[in-house]
């Protein structure tokens, strides 16, 4: 059984008082007993007595205030906290709905769930990159080719993140920029990816397959771009890609179609083929080397076959 505290009732503070200014009462009887005849050393041993009694009155004010400050502040930190499981409890709401929303038959309330997610990630920026978690698994969830109503949603996920990885431009800010957010695409199948003119801190897309036209065009990777055994189907483009410190990987990345990597991009593209037969624009110094099926891509100034013309 815990114990129980007991509150105190009125008769036990009366008495407490009551004894309190007996106690008082006797103390200046005493003290005008003793020091109440009038001589000198009486006057001044009265004058310490009273300086002593101010110093103790005021040191007792200051705790008084203390005191008052600590419950105040005991107060404030109490709100605060309920406050903040308030706010935690509403976001496991929101977002334990909206993941419902996403498993729905019904593409209107999947997307529901997207723009849900959406507004919660531009709320409550410590709960982005678990929200962008999300919308990566979501994207690399298997999908019909005929299934047109979950393409929709799919391309709307998809423009979720291009709104809100773009910066802006020099004077004009996005405002809904989500800064440091990494990216998994592993194994999805993306159609039409479009992340152009962004700042990702990072992207995982290995073995992912892209069809339709995929654009990166003046994205920059902060910190890791790996598009191993990625296969880009159509048209792709990296004009004006920054990937930062040489973070970029293309080790068995199959290019079938068009590729444009511009003139200013510093792409490695070490251990990556490509199919025969598409105009291309490799970064300065790489070029495809290979016979009659896929060529590989190398530096000008490695030994070997001699370059596709």
């Amino acid at each position: 059984m815990g114990t129980e505290t007991r509150v105190l009732g009125t008769r036990t503070i009366l008495l407490w008082g009551a004894g309190l200014l007996l106690l008082a009462g006797l103390a200046a009887t005493l003290l005008l007993t003793l020091l109440g005849g009038g001589r000198p050393e009486d006057s001044a041993r009265l004058d310490a007595l009273r300086t002593a009694a101010n110093i103790v009155v005021g040191t007792g004010g200051a705790a008084a205030l203390l005191l008052a400050a600590r419950k105040q502040r005991s107060a404030e930190l109490d709100l605060a906290q309920k406050d903040h499981d308030a706010t935690e409890r509403r976001i496991t709401e929101i977002y334990g709905k909206a993941a419902d929303q996403l498993g729905s038959d019904k593409a209107p309330v999947r997307l529901a769930g997207l723009y849900s997610l959406e507004r919660l990630a531009g709320g409550y920026a410590e709960h982005r990159q678990t929200i962008v978690n999300v919308l990566c698994a979501y994207l690399r969830m298997p999908v019909g080719d005929s299934d047109e109503e979950e393409a929709q949603v799919r391309k709307a996920a998809q423009r979720i993140l291009l709104l809100h990885l773009r910066p802006g431009r020099p004077g004009q800010p996005n405002d809904g920029f989500w800064p440091d957010v990494d990216l998994d695409f592993s194994g999805a199948r993306l159609a039409g990816l479009n992340l152009t003119h962004c700042v990702i801190r990072s992207i995982t897309c290995y073995g992912t397959t892209f069809s339709d036209l995929t654009s990166f065009r003046g994205t920059r990777f902060r910190t890791k771009a790996d598009f191993n055994k990625a296969c880009f189907k159509q048209r792709v483009d990296f004009r004006g890609v920054e990937f930062t410190d040489g973070c970029e990987t293309f080790n068995g990345a199959v290019f079938a179609g068009p590729a444009d990597f511009g003139t200013k991009s510093a792409a490695r593209l070490a251990g990556a083929e490509a199919e025969p037969g598409f105009p291309r624009t490799w970064p300065d110094g790489w070029e495809e080397r290979g016979g009659t099926g896929r060529s590989q891509l190398t530096r000008k100034d490695e030994p070997g076959q001699p370059g596709r013309r």
